[in-house]
């Protein structure tokens, strides 16, 4: 994945996140406004909502981005294509 690139990261043990890609150490990935994928509904799997979104928006939780983000433990790194993107940031902000 090139730096600047718009990418989910899933982790070890701290979830899913997508964003874009600052740096990347081994499995240290830090990555710029960086959402968490709490919950995703409409995509059958991270492949799919990385490629074409999700069909179903208000269906996903995903908490309000923050401006940096470091995760420890990926295992998986996804390049995002443009309309998965634009998918991601579209669903509303979740909060309770």
């Amino acid at each position: 994945m090139e730096i600047g690139s718009y990418v989910i990261v899933r982790t070890y043990t701290a979830g899913v996140f997508a964003g874009t890609l600052v740096r990347r150490r081994k499995q240290e990935v830090e990555l710029a406004n960086a959402r968490r994928l709490w919950y995703w509904a409409g995509a059958a799997s991270l492949s799919q909502l990385a490629t074409t979104g999700t069909s179903n928006p208000t269906g996903c939780k995903f908490p309000a981005p923050v401006s940096s983000l470091v995760v420890l433990e990926a295992i998986e790194i996804l390049a995002v294509s443009p309309a998965g993107k634009a998918s991601i940031e579209a669903v509303p902000t979740w909060t309770q």
